[in-house]
């Protein structure tokens, strides 16, 4: 019966025979499937710089979908709060950055972010904290922040903009890039991941996506951005394997997201080792 309902389900079937594949043929699939999708956004895309808007605005939606969760089932299990932490501290950075050296439309839609992160950290630390799950959450946020810092000291912006200015800026650019990494923890610990976090997940996934296309973009079409902006040495590098690494990082649990959803499960079961 199993095998009846997959040969008539393409998509089932699909998700089956790369189930069965195994981990070089799945990374060669997802390598693939992000090339086609970077080509699809080139030809469909004007602005490229659209794409950082929604990757902002899908982040937004993604905390929404946490608050609606904090507020209807009155519990934060499952979620991170030093990750919640770490979002918020990268956007408090990148909104003072932005102020100093830019304001323009992401300095308001980080700003809507930090406010409803700030909410939701609020929630969770304050009005919901019997529900924390502090024993599955224990990533260290000295082993987030010191290394990024550190980092950033050595591989900033070479612009004219003050060196300190310059530093906190490469500071949330790599701190943003493994934020997640506290959330993903948690739930590599529980192995099964309920919808509404399963739902925020995919959505900082498709954000981080849209986010790296937008910086591959820019170079592919050479776009003189990324030098009049960020300057020139190793900073653009940096920027692009930032870009590129927190993709990755999250690349494995939207598989799963979406092999669950084919399958019409509610709940999303993460094997060992995923994280």
């Amino acid at each position: 019966m199993g095998t009846d309902r997959r040969a008539k389900n393409p998509v089932q079937a699909f998700v089956w025979w790369v189930k069965k594949q195994p981990p070089k043929v799945k990374a060669l699939l997802g390598t693939l499937a992000g090339i086609v999708a970077l080509i699809f956004l080139r030809l469909v895309v004007d602005d490229h710089d659209n794409l950082f808007v929604a990757a902002e605005a899908i982040h937004a939606v993604g905390i929404a979908v946490l608050i609606y969760k904090l507020m209807k089932e009155k519990t934060c299990a499952g979620l991170s709060l030093k990750s919640q932490e770490l979002t918020a501290i990268f956007l408090a950075t990148r909104l003072y950055c932005s102020v100093v050296m830019e304001y323009d439309i992401h300095t308001i839609l980080d700003l809507c972010t930090f406010a409803t992160t700030g909410w939701v950290i609020y929630m969770m630390r304050f009005k919901l904290r019997a529900t924390l799950m502090n024993d599955l959450d224990n990533l260290k946020l000295y082993y987030v922040l010191l290394p990024c810092l550190a980092l950033a000291a050595l591989v900033h912006p070479s612009t004219s903009h003050n060196l300190v200015n310059r530093i906190l800026w490469a500071f949330c650019v790599y701190l943003e890039a493994v934020s997640v990494l506290p959330q993903l923890r948690v739930m590599q610990n529980t192995k099964v991941v309920e919808p509404f976090t399963a739902h925020y997940v995919f959505a900082l996934g498709i954000a981080r996506f849209l986010s790296c296309a937008h910086w591959v973009l820019q170079v592919i079409d050479g776009n003189s951005f990324l030098l009049t902006v960020l300057g020139t040495g190793l900073w653009p590098v940096a920027v692009l394997l930032s870009e590129i690494v927190q993709t990755f990082i999250l690349a494995d649990f939207c598989y799963y997201y979406v092999k669950s959803l084919v399958e019409g499960q509610m709940m999303v079961r993460l094997p060992s080792g995923i994280v």
